[in-house]
This record gives C-alpha cells, structure tokens and sequence, in this order.
C-alpha cells in the first residue's frame, strides 16, 4: 500500500509511466532460489529476448521494471532495456526532471565497476530525487537517490504533456539510498 505522503501520486492527470508504476507497488524479489513469478512475466510481457536473458530474479531487475511500466504506458523501450543505462536514450533529456521523467543514476558494484539504475521522478528534496522504482531494498516501492549519483533526466514523449508534469518538492526523509543491485 502506498503510504499517505505519496498520495498526491494518485490524481487523474498523473503521467502514464507513473499510473502504470503504481499498479506494480509492493512487488517484492522472491528470496533465495526461487522467483517472484510476477517479476518472471515482466520479462516475457516485455519482449526483445528479455525472457531468454532474464532468467532470475536476484539478477538486477530495475530497468526490467521500467520496461515493463514504459511497455504499459504505450512508450517506446530502448534496445537492451535490461541495462539500466541503456535508459539514457529513452524519450529526450531534460535539465530540470519533473513528474514521470526516467532518472537514471551510477552505482558501484560490489567489485567497484560501474553499472546503473533506473527510476521514475516522484519528486525531489534538496539534495535526492524521490524515486518510484523497482528492485530498491529489493522491491517496488519509493526511495531517495543523492542528486550527485543522477547520470541523465529523461523525459517520456507525450502526444500532449499531462500538466502535473512539474517539479514536485518534499520534506527529506533522512534515508537515501546507496545502492539500489
């Protein structure tokens, strides 16, 4: 259930990437060897070979959460959508996210490279983006990501922009995230 502060995510001009995202909350990854079956059709539902590559749900499932909700929203998904800076060509950038913008971030692996996640923008405080998202703590749910970790803003294509596309500023909750794998 989606807590009482994101309420204002529930009105009916919300982005489509967003409404769709929403549907998904609370998904949870299956622990040890076996696999959230929801998160397992996300995979099939995507298409692209995503199902003969995604084979697990302990593999990072963030950008295979965005295809999907991208997919249901009717927007266009980017080749290897699984990669999560792969998102970084999807719709156009912007300098300034808002409602239902794409946020893909940098991470670290555990062995130091460098990999990515992705995200929807919920909203920001001065120093995060408050991040609708999948595999954060391993589910779907909102989190704050530091700005400072923001690879790229990417705005979806609208035939015509819902007008709560906008900035939406919040109270800081104290917790960010550091790592989202």
């Amino acid at each position: 259930m989606l807590p009482k502060k994101y309420n204002y995510l529930n009105v009916p001009d919300m982005p489509r990437m967003i409404k769709e995202g929403l549907k998904t909350y609370g998904v949870i990854e299956t622990p040890g060897k076996a696999n959230n079956p929801i998160i397992m059709a996300w995979a099939k539902e995507v298409g692209q070979n995503v199902a003969k590559v995604y084979l697990s749900d302990a593999i990072p499932w963030c950008a295979l959460w965005c295809a999907v909700v991208a997919k249901r929203a009717g927007k266009e998904i980017p080749a290897e959508p699984l990669w999560a800076l792969n998102w970084g060509t999807f719709g156009r950038h912007v300098d300034c996210p808002a409602l239902g913008d794409v946020l893909v971030f940098v991470r670290r692996t555990a062995d130091g490279k460098r990999a990515g996640h992705v995200a929807l923008y919920a909203g920001e405080t001065k120093t995060t983006y408050v991040c609708l998202g999948g595999n954060q703590a391993d589910s779907v749910c909102i989190t704050e990501i530091a700005k400072e970790r923001l690879y790229t803003a990417r705005r979806p294509l609208y035939t015509v922009q819902p007008g709560s596309v906008t900035q939406v500023w919040l109270n800081a909750s104290g917790v960010v995230s550091n790592n989202e794998a």
